[in-house]
């Protein structure tokens, strides 16, 4: 640290100049990333997406599609407005509602619009269409492609909303903790660089790798949050210095003091984005990717941009002067120690009992995978799916796609013995309400009336249109209705349970209960692994960091209850629906993310706090002053941080799209919890109750030292 803090006073406008010029690069890929961003990410490599692949590619079964809703319309306007969609040339096929009586109730109908695995450049298409729809009132689009560009546009906005809130608030915070309007601009203008960096970035791995929606959200969040809390650290370090010191040697201080800070809160959160990489779904490795890249680019601007911005402002960051701040902590600080080591027991018993009332919805927690309800209701591909949905109802079935291979064929007599067999055990399940195989779509009772059928060449003739429809080659394909909601738990059990049976060729299950039940398992399964990675990792650092046993132990717990309340909170305010907010379930990617994230971020507070009192109990071997001493100091900083924290990721509590706003409330929830009740009280309490053996390391010899964050 003390060659990197030589190279930036030393170098410190060449720093300034390449920051500006990568920043200058970064805009144009930065304006470009909406427009690469497609999917929500929920999406892994497995059954369902082979199957899917192989029915577009061998069955004609759509690799997209899209609704044209028509409420209202006459038969001459959707004709008209399916003709000028044919005209476009880039739909496979389209039904129509005036050829298919089963897409009409009443005044209400609407056409599909087919796209083969072909299709490019969907976005455009969804425009090109809008633009066809626009022409008339009573027509609308919907579907996955047009809610996921919707959803897109909608993140959008949510962001600049977001920043419109949540910056202006962090000035107020910043104004509070430094007292100079140049003081609190410095690390906006750390944050804001790195953010548009780091997008720029993402803009150009996005023209190769899927990126999901969602990122245009997480990504600024997790970036300006960061990136003003590592700068509000370091110019409270470099301000104390700066008091006794000139303004080079304050700046290498800085670097050498907080610059490990900053590297070790760093490492904390890569480690909580590297847990991620073990679930195989591409929103988490997106969110892993991303994090990582504007979590280095936060340490770096923070660790070179930073400091070299204050060599050239030098003692201009206390310009512009409104409020006079206290250097060290205040006699209420004093007082709020003094109050808590009187009375440990009494705020242990406090904390537990409001945490405890917070973990108590837990038990009620719904997790599903987000769909069209992530979109606000004012879309118009929200309202119209949902009126689809209310009169045809979309959701009360679902379909699987059942995929058969025999390695001889489905040309034998013994061959549709099996297909039929198959389709009467499928009919007698009371889950299934339908099945389509060669037999149903022909009105052919039995295998052997079908024999008979295929003994007469003209018969034979007429049934092959029906046997290309589910035959090709060695493959048998066989659609299955279900009695169950796609995203319902008991869809994905009857995929599980259907996925142990046993046959004499091999089959392989498409759709969304698959879909659904890939995810779900896919997180379940791994969950454990994620745990024992940001758990075991975090234990060792924070041992080998304080050389003491219950320290980690007791931050792990601790956090691991915090975060219980969170979710319990949330389940309150989303599932619950309190606030004015509609009842909605948590979506699945809510926990991982915001356990992955805020366990790597609460670690911060930790580190500052018990770093504070470790440095007092090395030299005065005293537990209950080190404490107070530790609690005094790092208090005002601790609170001035979790504030920038909440006001960046709660500000998008305000915003349209439900997945993105419950991250933000999650985190916010989390930090203010950690901030408080965690760090300002159970932290200090349990300090005090165990005395010296916080410091408690087996095998070790001789009286405590310190560890290494010094």
């Amino acid at each position: 640290m003390k060659t990197l803090a030589t190279f930036v006073t030393r170098f410190y406008k060449s720093i300034i100049a390449f920051w500006v010029i990568l920043l200058v690069a970064s805009v144009y890929f930065a304006i470009q990333l909406p427009s690469t961003l497609q999917g929500d990410g929920f999406r892994t490599d497995g059954e369902h997406e082979d199957v899917m692949e192989t029915l577009t590619a061998e069955f004609d079964i759509p690799n997209e599609t899209i609704l044209m809703v028509f409420e209202g319309s006459s038969d001459d306007v959707i004709e008209d407005a399916l003709r000028q969609v044919d005209d476009l040339g880039v739909a496979d096929t389209i039904v129509s509602p005036l050829e298919d009586e089963s897409l009409r109730d009443g005044d209400l109908s609407y056409a599909q619009i087919h796209f083969d695995e072909d299709v490019e450049d969907l976005p455009a298409i969804v425009d090109d269409l809008k633009d066809i729809a626009n022409q008339e009132e009573s027509v609308t689009l919907t579907g996955g492609p047009v809610i996921n560009k919707d959803i897109n546009t909608a993140s959008q906005r949510d962001l600049a909303s977001a920043e419109a809130i949540g910056l202006p608030i962090a000035i107020v915070v910043l104004l509070l903790a430094f007292g100079s309007v140049m003081a609190s601009f410095v690390p906006l203008i750390i944050g804001v660089m790195t953010v548009v960096i780091s997008l720029g970035v993402l803009g150009v791995i996005g023209n190769s790798l899927d990126l999901s929606i969602f990122i245009l959200n997480i990504i600024p969040m997790l970036g300006l949050a960061l990136s003003i809390d590592f700068a509000l650290l370091f110019i409270n370090r470099y301000k104390e210095e700066r008091l006794h010191s000139s303004i080079i040697d304050s700046v290498q201080t800085a670097v050498r003091t907080s610059g490990r800070s900053i590297i070790f809160s760093a490492i904390c959160v890569f480690i909580g984005l590297g847990a991620m990489l073990v679930m195989r779904v591409d929103i988490f490795m997106n969110i892993a990717l991303g994090g990582t890249l504007v979590v280095t680019l936060a340490v770096l601007s923070s660790l070179t941009l930073l400091p070299a911005l204050l060599m050239l402002i030098g003692d201009r960051i206390n310009k512009w002067t409104i409020l006079r701040v206290r250097p060290g902590g205040s006699n209420r600080w004093q007082q709020f120690a003094a109050f808590v080591m009187r009375r440990p027991v009494a705020l242990i018993v406090v904390a537990f009992v409001l945490l405890g009332i917070a973990i108590v919805p837990v038990k009620d927690m719904n997790l599903s995978i987000p769909q069209v309800d992530s979109l606000p209701e004012q879309y118009e591909s929200r309202q119209s799916y949902d009126l689809l949905d209310e009169r045809f109802g979309f959701g009360e079935e679902s379909t699987v796609y059942l995929l058969a291979e025999r390695s001889d064929g489905w040309d034998s007599e013994e061959a549709r013995q099996d297909i039929f067999d198959l389709q009467e055990s499928l009919q007698e399940d009371e889950a299934v309400t339908d099945v389509a195989t060669i037999f149903t779509a022909t009105d052919i009772p039995s295998p052997e009336v079908l024999e008979q059928q295929l003994q007469v060449p003209e018969a034979a003739a007429a049934l092959e249109p029906a046997f290309e429809g589910f035959i090709q080659d060695d493959l048998l394909f066989v659609p299955v209705t279900l009695d169950y909601e796609g995203s319902s738990s008991e869809a994905q059990q009857w995929v599980r349970d259907f996925g142990e049976r046993e046959f004499d060729y091999s089959v392989s299950i498409g759709g969304q209960p698959k879909f659904n039940q890939e995810i779900f398992d896919e997180i379940s399964s791994k969950i454990g692994l994620l745990l024992a990675i940001i758990l075991g990792s975090t234990f060792i650092i924070l041992m080998i960091a304080f050389r003491s046993i219950l320290i980690p132990l007791k931050a792990i717990i601790m956090n691991i209850i915090g975060l219980a309340a969170t979710f319990g909170i949330l389940v309150y305010i989303f599932q619950f629906g309190h606030f004015g907010l509609p009842e909605t379930e948590i979506a699945l990617i809510i926990p991982v993310i915001v356990f992955s994230l805020v366990f790597g971020l609460s670690m911060d507070y930790e580190v500052f706090l018990i770093s504070r009192i470790q440095e007092e109990y090395v030299k005065t071997q005293n537990n209950t002053a080190s404490t107070i001493t530790g609690l005094v100091s790092t208090s005002k900083i601790i609170t001035s941080a979790a504030l920038i924290m909440i006001v960046i990721t709660g500000a998008f509590a305000f915003t349209d799209v439900m997945p993105v706003k419950q991250i933000g409330v999650g985190i916010a929830i989390a930090i203010a919890i950690d901030a408080t009740i965690i760090r300002l009280l159970l932290v200090p309490s349990l300090m005090k109750l165990f005395g010296k053996w916080n410091w408690w390391l087996p095998f070790r010899k001789g009286p405590y030292k310190a560890g290494g964050l010094h």
